[in-house]
């Protein structure tokens, strides 16, 4: 499978949207396995070669994903700047860790898409989490353009207060609307994006269920119990562990991450009772970085700094993990305690 956002529904942000296809049926067929792909947030029925099954969305775009023309492939509308990034990321060191790019598909209806690795296609049942890294999921010249036009918009004004009456102004309250960027920054500053670096979007478990109600979910003790009730085996989080320190080692070395500013991007946590894996995705705002700017993905943001926060996020992600491992005394617990955490663990020993 492959994922994307499972965002905010807030058009201004939403990108992509990830999807992950359940089908009820104990005489699961290997063709069936391989077409569990696409999820869907209200249940709607699909047909395939004169079957029905469900699929169910985690919020995003509708009509975004289908499933590929390929065993293990799932199609996304097409985005040229997502295309650019794949074309390269394909010739990077952090190849293994991205889905596979196969190349551009025509549809029927004449859309675009790409076709990708289809990232659940080798798990049994899993659950799926997916956290979009940085301190920031708008570009700057987005902020810049909203801010050309600074008229009041009501519908931000009713989301802002769906989340907490208290947010608005005084002002806003009167005139029941505030601007385009007053309503991106502060959107930011409700979860652990401004806190954290990252933000948990959705999650779907291994029965199914789904959620994507992670808005507030803002500080350190809130992201432990939801990583908990997540990975909730004692196999998956050491193995999240690994996979994440071997993404931001890579990233060290990556050509990719040092010339690029990483907006909106997430990780997709899988794991079954088997086996537990992370890829990076959705690189649909994935730019380079102007050429007389430097960044280091690690720094505060400010306006025309470029920085987006990506190691600031991998780096409390991997403290987190390493907190669910370790007892009150701060020692390796002893559910964990015959499992290999090799610090220099090499990329290829990760592969699922």
């Amino acid at each position: 499978m492959y994922s994307g956002d499972i965002c905010l529904n807030i058009k201004d942000f939403m990108d992509v949207v990830y999807c992950a296809y359940i089908y009820n049926s104990s005489k699961q067929s290997e063709r069936w396995r391989k077409l569990r792909n696409i999820v869907q947030w209200t249940p709607f029925f699909q047909t395939y070669k004169k079957q029905r099954y469900p699929w169910v969305q985690l919020a995003g775009h509708q009509g975004n994903f289908k499933a590929g023309p390929d065993q293990g492939t799932i199609l996304k509308k097409l985005s040229p700047q997502e295309e650019r990034c794949f074309k390269l990321l394909m010739k990077d060191v952090l190849r293994p860790f991205v889905p596979g790019y196969k190349g551009q598909v025509t549809c029927e209806d004449g859309e675009l898409y790409l076709q990708l690795q289809d990232l659940l296609s080798d798990f049994d049942c899993p659950c799926v989490m997916d956290c979009k890294i940085g301190v920031r999921t708008y570009l700057e010249e987005e902020l810049a353009k909203a801010k050309e036009k600074t008229k009041l918009r009501k519908d931000m004004y009713e989301k802002m207060i769906q989340i907490d009456p208290k947010a608005p102004t005084e002002e806003e309250h009167r005139s029941k609307g505030v601007t385009k960027p007053r309503y991106m920054i502060w959107r930011e500053t409700i979860s652990s994006t401004s806190t954290l670096g990252f933000r948990i979007e959705g999650v779907k478990k291994a029965d199914g269920t789904s959620s994507k109600d992670f808005k507030t979910t803002k500080t350190r003790d809130q992201i432990v119990e939801a990583f908990k009730d997540f990975a909730n085996t004692s196999t998956a989080v050491p193995k999240y562990l690994e996979r994440l320190k071997a993404i931001r080692a890579t990233l060290m070395e990556s050509s990719f991450f040092q010339t690029h500013e990483l907006i909106g991007s997430s990780l997709l946590f899988v794991h079954d009772k088997r086996k537990a894996s992370i890829w990076m995705i959705d690189f649909a705002k994935t730019v380079p970085v102007p050429e007389n700017i430097t960044i280091d993905h690690n720094s505060a943001w400010k306006v025309g700094n470029h920085e987006d926060g990506y190691l600031i996020g991998i780096n409390n992600l991997i403290s987190i993990f390493e907190s669910l491992i370790k007892d009150d005394n701060g020692n390796i617990d002893q559910c964990y305690s015959n499992l290999s955490l090799d610090k220099n663990v090499r990329r290829d020993s990760l592969a699922t």
